[in-house]
Protein backbone atom coordinates (compact mmCIF):
# COMPACT_ATOMS: atom_id res chain seq x y z
CA UNK A 1 0.00 0.00 0.00
CA UNK A 2 2.81 2.43 0.87
CA UNK A 3 4.52 1.88 -2.49
CA UNK A 4 1.28 2.59 -4.36
CA UNK A 5 0.77 5.75 -2.30
CA UNK A 6 4.32 6.92 -3.07
CA UNK A 7 3.92 6.26 -6.79
CA UNK A 8 0.52 7.99 -6.92
CA UNK A 9 1.82 11.00 -5.00
CA UNK A 10 4.83 11.42 -7.25
CA UNK A 11 2.65 11.40 -10.39
CA UNK A 12 0.29 14.18 -9.23
CA UNK A 13 0.29 17.63 -10.89
CA UNK A 14 1.90 20.42 -8.82
CA UNK A 15 -1.37 21.97 -7.60
CA UNK A 16 -2.61 18.60 -6.37
CA UNK A 17 0.66 17.89 -4.59
CA UNK A 18 0.33 21.10 -2.57
CA UNK A 19 -3.34 20.31 -1.87
CA UNK A 20 -2.43 16.76 -0.79
CA UNK A 21 0.31 18.02 1.53
CA UNK A 22 -2.15 20.45 3.12
CA UNK A 23 -5.06 18.02 3.37
CA UNK A 24 -3.12 14.97 4.62
CA UNK A 25 -1.20 16.95 7.23
CA UNK A 26 -4.48 18.52 8.44
CA UNK A 27 -6.55 15.31 8.28
CA UNK A 28 -4.01 13.47 10.41
CA UNK A 29 -5.35 15.21 13.54
CA UNK A 30 -8.67 16.66 12.35
CA UNK A 31 -10.01 13.32 11.09
CA UNK A 32 -7.66 10.96 12.98
CA UNK A 33 -6.18 9.67 9.69
CA UNK A 34 -2.68 9.49 11.17
CA UNK A 35 -3.22 5.77 11.74
CA UNK A 36 -3.67 5.14 8.02
CA UNK A 37 -1.35 7.64 6.32
CA UNK A 38 1.03 9.70 8.46
CA UNK A 39 0.92 13.35 7.44
CA UNK A 40 4.69 13.66 7.67
CA UNK A 41 5.09 11.25 4.75
CA UNK A 42 3.07 13.60 2.51
CA UNK A 43 5.01 16.62 3.75
CA UNK A 44 8.38 14.96 3.16
CA UNK A 45 7.31 13.84 -0.32
CA UNK A 46 6.18 17.40 -1.05
CA UNK A 47 9.70 18.54 -0.15
CA UNK A 48 11.19 15.87 -2.41
CA UNK A 49 9.10 17.05 -5.34
CA UNK A 50 10.10 20.66 -4.61
CA UNK A 51 13.76 19.61 -4.81
CA UNK A 52 13.04 18.20 -8.27
CA UNK A 53 11.40 21.51 -9.36
CA UNK A 54 8.02 19.76 -9.74
CA UNK A 55 6.42 22.01 -7.09
CA UNK A 56 7.47 25.45 -5.74
CA UNK A 57 9.15 25.08 -2.33
CA UNK A 58 7.33 28.11 -0.78
CA UNK A 59 3.96 26.53 -1.64
CA UNK A 60 4.98 23.23 -0.05
CA UNK A 61 6.26 25.03 3.06
CA UNK A 62 3.02 27.03 3.38
CA UNK A 63 0.88 23.88 3.03
CA UNK A 64 3.16 21.96 5.44
CA UNK A 65 2.73 24.59 8.14
CA UNK A 66 -0.91 25.63 7.61
CA UNK A 67 -2.22 22.04 7.38
CA UNK A 68 -1.10 20.85 10.82
CA UNK A 69 -2.11 24.09 12.54
CA UNK A 70 -5.61 23.98 11.03
CA UNK A 71 -5.96 20.22 11.58
CA UNK A 72 -4.98 20.51 15.24
CA UNK A 73 -7.43 23.38 15.72
CA UNK A 74 -10.23 21.29 14.21
CA UNK A 75 -9.24 18.34 16.41
CA UNK A 76 -9.29 20.64 19.45
CA UNK A 77 -12.81 21.88 18.63
CA UNK A 78 -14.07 18.34 17.99
CA UNK A 79 -12.75 17.30 21.40
CA UNK A 80 -14.28 20.33 23.05
CA UNK A 81 -17.63 19.87 21.31
CA UNK A 82 -18.05 16.07 21.44
CA UNK A 83 -15.92 15.19 24.44
CA UNK A 84 -15.19 11.53 25.05
CA UNK A 85 -17.26 10.51 22.00
CA UNK A 86 -14.45 11.51 19.59
CA UNK A 87 -12.35 8.49 20.60
CA UNK A 88 -12.74 5.25 18.66
CA UNK A 89 -13.36 2.23 20.88
CA UNK A 90 -10.28 0.38 19.64
CA UNK A 91 -8.08 3.39 20.49
CA UNK A 92 -9.24 3.90 24.10
CA UNK A 93 -5.83 3.11 25.58
CA UNK A 94 -4.02 5.72 23.45
CA UNK A 95 -6.83 8.17 24.04
CA UNK A 96 -6.50 7.76 27.82
CA UNK A 97 -2.73 8.29 27.70
CA UNK A 98 -3.14 11.41 25.55
CA UNK A 99 -5.61 12.86 28.04
CA UNK A 100 -3.33 12.01 30.95
CA UNK A 101 -0.40 13.65 29.17
CA UNK A 102 -2.39 16.84 28.52
CA UNK A 103 -3.55 16.97 32.15
CA UNK A 104 -0.04 16.52 33.57
CA UNK A 105 2.00 18.57 31.06
CA UNK A 106 -0.57 21.19 30.12
CA UNK A 107 -0.11 23.26 26.97
CA UNK A 108 3.49 22.08 26.32
CA UNK A 109 2.00 18.60 25.66
CA UNK A 110 0.38 20.12 22.56
CA UNK A 111 3.81 21.18 21.31
CA UNK A 112 5.63 17.97 22.23
CA UNK A 113 2.82 15.69 21.02
CA UNK A 114 3.21 17.00 17.45
CA UNK A 115 6.58 15.23 17.21
CA UNK A 116 5.38 11.78 18.32
CA UNK A 117 3.69 9.67 15.63
CA UNK A 118 0.19 8.42 16.51
CA UNK A 119 0.15 10.51 19.71
CA UNK A 120 -0.29 13.66 17.62
CA UNK A 121 -3.60 12.28 16.32
CA UNK A 122 -5.11 12.42 19.81
CA UNK A 123 -3.45 15.36 21.57
CA UNK A 124 -5.51 18.21 20.06
CA UNK A 125 -8.84 16.48 20.81
CA UNK A 126 -7.59 15.58 24.30
CA UNK A 127 -6.75 19.26 24.88
CA UNK A 128 -10.30 20.17 23.83
CA UNK A 129 -11.85 17.55 26.10
CA UNK A 130 -9.69 18.82 28.97
CA UNK A 131 -11.16 22.30 28.40
CA UNK A 132 -7.75 23.85 27.86
CA UNK A 133 -8.44 27.46 26.81
CA UNK A 134 -7.89 27.93 23.07
CA UNK A 135 -5.74 31.03 23.72
CA UNK A 136 -3.40 28.69 25.63
CA UNK A 137 -3.62 25.89 23.07
CA UNK A 138 -3.04 27.91 19.90
CA UNK A 139 0.47 29.38 20.49
CA UNK A 140 1.88 25.93 21.31
CA UNK A 141 0.02 24.42 18.37
CA UNK A 142 1.29 27.10 15.97
CA UNK A 143 4.91 26.81 17.16
CA UNK A 144 4.84 23.02 16.77
CA UNK A 145 3.16 23.28 13.36
CA UNK A 146 5.83 25.66 12.07
CA UNK A 147 8.76 23.59 13.37
CA UNK A 148 7.31 20.21 12.36
CA UNK A 149 5.91 21.31 8.99
CA UNK A 150 8.89 23.33 7.80
CA UNK A 151 11.37 20.81 9.21
CA UNK A 152 9.72 17.84 7.51
CA UNK A 153 9.34 19.64 4.16
CA UNK A 154 12.96 20.84 4.24
CA UNK A 155 14.10 17.34 5.15
CA UNK A 156 12.44 16.06 1.98
CA UNK A 157 13.81 18.97 -0.03
CA UNK A 158 17.43 18.42 1.01
CA UNK A 159 17.19 14.64 0.84
CA UNK A 160 15.86 14.90 -2.71
CA UNK A 161 17.01 11.87 -4.65
CA UNK A 162 17.18 9.57 -1.61
CA UNK A 163 13.56 9.96 -0.56
CA UNK A 164 12.95 6.22 -0.06
CA UNK A 165 15.63 6.14 2.63
CA UNK A 166 14.21 9.31 4.16
CA UNK A 167 10.70 7.83 4.26
CA UNK A 168 12.04 4.94 6.36
CA UNK A 169 13.97 7.33 8.63
CA UNK A 170 10.99 9.55 9.53
CA UNK A 171 10.65 7.82 12.89
CA UNK A 172 14.19 8.89 13.79
CA UNK A 173 13.56 12.39 12.48
CA UNK A 174 10.50 12.71 14.68
CA UNK A 175 12.58 11.70 17.69
CA UNK A 176 15.33 14.16 16.77
CA UNK A 177 12.81 16.99 16.37
CA UNK A 178 11.25 16.00 19.69
CA UNK A 179 14.70 16.17 21.33
CA UNK A 180 15.25 19.65 19.91
CA UNK A 181 11.79 20.73 21.06
CA UNK A 182 12.45 19.42 24.58
CA UNK A 183 15.81 21.22 24.70
CA UNK A 184 14.13 24.48 23.66
CA UNK A 185 11.35 23.97 26.21
CA UNK A 186 13.80 23.20 29.04
CA UNK A 187 15.90 26.24 28.07
CA UNK A 188 12.86 28.52 28.16
CA UNK A 189 11.77 27.13 31.51
CA UNK A 190 15.26 27.36 33.00
CA UNK A 191 16.04 30.89 31.85
CA UNK A 192 12.48 32.09 32.43
CA UNK A 193 12.60 30.69 35.99
CA UNK A 194 15.90 32.42 36.71
CA UNK A 195 14.42 35.79 35.77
Amino acid sequence: MLERFLHAFLSLPAVWVVAAVFFLSAAETALFLGFIIPGELAVILGGVLASRAHVPLPAVLAASVAGPILGDSIGYYLGRRYGENVAHKRRRKRWASAQRWVRTKGAPAVFLGRFVAFVRSFIPAAAGVSRMPYREFFPWNAAAGVLWGAGSALLGYFAGANFEAVAHATGWVGLALLGIAIAIFVGIRFFGGRR
